[in-house]
């Protein structure tokens, strides 16, 4: 697929990896880039990349990433401006970071990971991201429908490309069970989708970044990063978004390139 006037929709593209993927999408040519987050300053980082661009190619769209209505705004909105959407990157999440069970020292008692809080962060890094993408192929579906289309073939351009962010940490990895638990479930809604969705020319992935440097990160501090992530990785240092962004681009332009990309600088969850 090329990038040349695709256009996109990318959420949690204020910052990190989803404003990384925007402005690496715009660079390359991409014609229209939809900027999805909860936080309004994705307003400012849209202007600054038409700004940087010279062309207004990026518009941000302010919202809750789990709002069905919201999303399908998102999407209607779109597609009568623009028509089809070619590109989805559902990159928002959240971490809320404890161990699954540990001991109250004063009472003896166990405290368990609150369930409340578990439903908040897969509702987020699991369930919504599903859901935008299968709101973009069934917009690719009612247009092929449309026009008279059915089973894609290679003969064909490619419909549209979907790239999940998951993570390292769907390995496993202590303190984020709930993180943990989204992002390896994710990696089975991006197989199942990859073969349904390629019947209406839709491919379908999932990139496995290793720690990044994000907003996200960067509330675990430096102390706990200098000791217990960076001499578990291969290369020393923390990745840079925009190295993501570089794989995720890649992901969508190469159609030799399905299922799984792991970016995790050669970093690996230890045991104990």
């Amino acid at each position: 697929m090329r990038l040349k006037e695709k256009v996109a929709v990318v959420t949690g593209a204020s910052g990190g990896i989803g404003k990384a993927v925007c402005e690496e999408l715009v660079e390359r040519g991409a014609g229209h880039v939809a900027m999805v987050d909860l936080n309004d300053s994705v307003v400012e980082v849209a202007e600054e990349i038409n700004r940087a661009s010279g062309r207004i190619a990026a518009k941000a769209y302010v919202g809750d990433t789990t709002d069905a209505e919201f999303r399908t705004s998102v999407f209607d909105t779109l597609c009568s401006a623009f028509g089809q959407v070619h590109i989805c990157v559902p990159a928002a999440g959240i971490v809320r970071d404890a161990l699954a069970v540990k001991i109250n020292k004063e009472t003896g008692k166990a405290l368990v990971y609150p369930e409340e809080t578990f439903r908040t962060v897969t509702e987020i890094n699991y369930i919504a991201p599903i859901y935008w993408a299968m709101e973009m192929i069934g917009r690719v579906v009612e247009s092929r429908f449309e026009r008279g289309l059915k089973k894609w073939t290679p003969q064909e351009d490619m419909e549209g490309s979907v790239i999940f962010i998951g993570s390292a940490a769907s390995q496993g990895n202590k303190g984020q069970v709930a993180y943990a638990s989204a992002k390896a479930a994710l990696e089975g809604a991006a197989s199942t989708l990859m073969k349904e969705a390629i019947f209406h020319g839709v491919r379908c992935a999932i990139i496995h970044p290793g720690f990044t440097d994000t907003p996200i990160l960067s509330g675990m501090g430096e102390e706990y990063l200098a000791k217990y992530v960076l001499p578990e990785t291969q290369l020393g240092r923390l990745i840079q978004p925009q190295e993501i962004a570089d794989a995720i681009c890649f992901m969508i332009t190469n159609q030799a390139v399905s299922g799984e990309l792991w970016a995790d600088a050669g970093w690996h969850p230890a045991a104990a």
